[in-house]
């Protein structure tokens, strides 16, 4: 099945979303499940969270002790955004920033969770896995946040970057 594009730039920089209901109310539903997990202690956010100094356990600690409640912030911020513009045909810049946060979270806590690996993307999903809607919507997930990623390089200046190709023009003619 071809998915069209879900997340595209507009002439006037904005971000305009054609995103299905169904996949809507997915969406909607992510940020609060991830705001109760982000109060607790649960194995799937150490990769939102990872030690600040992989060869010091003291320093990770100290970092953590003084940077975790800004870190959970900046999520929550996140999440927040997306929640309330969940329903939305059309996001700023900003907004479609926390979007791409919110999802990346999601992304890394949810692959954690099923333990993805990088041969998990090249093999094909089997419907017979117990793990298959968690993976679909891992999958959904990553090919959303390459979409944000692309609409956000269509804004983008190839003149500013060295060695950038030039970006594809908009594909909504908009």
């Amino acid at each position: 099945m071809q998915l069209g594009r879900r997340i595209t730039r507009t002439r006037e920089g904005r971000f305009r979303l054609k995103i299905p209901p169904e996949e809507r109310e997915i969406l909607r539903s992510l940020p609060g499940q991830m705001r109760e997990m982000l109060g607790t202690d649960h194995p799937a956010l150490r990769r939102l969270f990872p030690p600040a100094y992989e060869d010091d356990p003291e320093r990770s600690a100290e970092f953590e002790r003084l940077m975790r409640e800004d870190l959970l912030d900046h999520h929550r911020g996140h999440l927040e955004i997306m929640e309330e513009t969940a329903d939305a045909t059309e996001l700023d810049e900003e907004q479609i920033s926390a979007w791409m946060g919110a999802i990346n979270g999601l992304r890394l806590a949810l692959g954690t969770r099923l333990e993805v690996t990088e041969e998990m993307y090249d093999r094909s999903l089997s419907e017979s896995d117990p793990r298959y809607p968690a993976l679909a919507l891992f999958f959904y997930l990553g090919w959303l946040e390459e979409q944000i990623v692309a609409a956000l390089l269509a804004g983008v200046d190839p003149a500013g970057v060295p060695g950038a190709p030039d970006p594809p023009p908009p594909r909504d003619g908009g």
